[in-house]
């Protein structure tokens, strides 16, 4: 039987303790397991973060094994290989592949049967490797695919155009990497055209302004790996958001990777695009449109991705 207050974090590095932390002050549970190849380091972080349950709602955080995911509701997979300064999301394929071949068939072998949320990288992959091992309905095993690209995005656009992000509509969509690109014919704020909006505050440079906020996107992991060497709290804030979706079914838009079944005529993939997302994970998704140009960049987006699926061996 499932227990619908209970997480489990797989990976306890930087982007899964900060996600522990996260999902802890979000009061979605009241139980957290954090399971680690290093069960020190998930000892560690479940200590650091228990010391401080008194200023926070009750929960009941530990480490534990695959034995103890039986009855989550979520299980929160960042565990891999981390992106090193210079490397794309796809130079970890294989690397993260491999990774995944002594987690997902530990879950499967639990009984889980939640919600699998992938976040190690890269996503897309690594979603489609999930869905393939687990056994899950594809509809339950999710990744995070460009919910934080997205949110890049509207933050950047706040600040160009002077309001706030949460009132910008515009996404990322493809690969969560190098071949994702932004869905500008439909991006609006509070419902007006972009670049009408744009031009309200006197900013006419359309062509210019899109490419170097698009750039700026799809380079800030880079950006932040080269000063910092990780990135982890913007990607912890997007898992708590997914989590909070997904929990309390609120039936909410955001591009997360899942399986496709022929949208824009692509199927046998994970790819990232706006999508429904509730309580049994993907609703369905939602094909917004795109001009010719951004129809070119999706299916560029996509072959990328498929040639690596087609080049991986997924059997475990």
């Amino acid at each position: 039987m499932v227990n619908e207050k209970k997480v489990a974090i797989v990976g306890c590095g930087f982007v899964g303790s900060s996600s522990a932390f996260a999902l802890m002050q979000s009061g979605l549970f009241s139980e957290m397991v954090l399971i680690d190849v290093d069960k020190s380091r998930a000892e560690g972080e479940a200590l650091d973060i228990a010391h401080g349950m008194t200023f926070a709602e009750p929960m009941k955080i530990y480490a534990g094994d695959y034995s103890d995911v039986a009855d989550a509701a979520m299980i929160v997979v960042t565990a891999g290989a981390a992106q090193k300064p210079g490397e794309t999301r796809l130079d970890l394929v294989n690397k993260n592949v491999s990774i995944f071949k002594s987690i997902i068939p530990e879950i499967k072998k639990s009984g889980f049967d939640g919600i699998l949320l992938i976040v190690s990288n890269p996503v897309d992959v690594l979603t489609y490797a999930a869905i393939k091992m687990s056994g899950l309905p594809e509809g339950h095993v999710i990744g995070s695919g460009t919910v934080l690209d997205t949110g890049r995005l509207q933050q950047m656009l706040g600040a160009h155009v002077e309001v706030d992000p949460r009132d910008v509509q515009a996404y990322v969509m493809g690969e969560h990497g190098d071949s994702e690109f932004v869905a500008w014919s439909s991006a609006q704020v509070a419902g007006v055209p972009l670049n009408t909006f744009c031009e309200l505050h006197g900013h006419l440079e359309h062509e210019a302004a899109e490419k170097r906020i698009a750039e700026d996107v799809k380079n800030s992991a880079y950006t932040i790996i080269e000063k910092k060497h990780a990135t982890y709290y913007g990607v912890a804030m997007a898992v708590k958001r997914i989590c909070t979706a997904v929990m309390r079914d609120e039936q909410t838009v955001l591009p997360v990777s899942s399986l496709m079944v022929g949208e824009y005529g692509l199927s046998d993939l994970a790819i990232s695009m706006p999508t429904v997302v509730g309580r049994d994970g993907v609703v369905c998704r939602v094909p917004v449109p795109l001009n010719d140009d951004e129809q070119h960049e999706l299916t560029a987006s996509a072959k990328a991705l498929k040639d690596i699926i087609d080049s991986v061996d997924f059997s475990c």
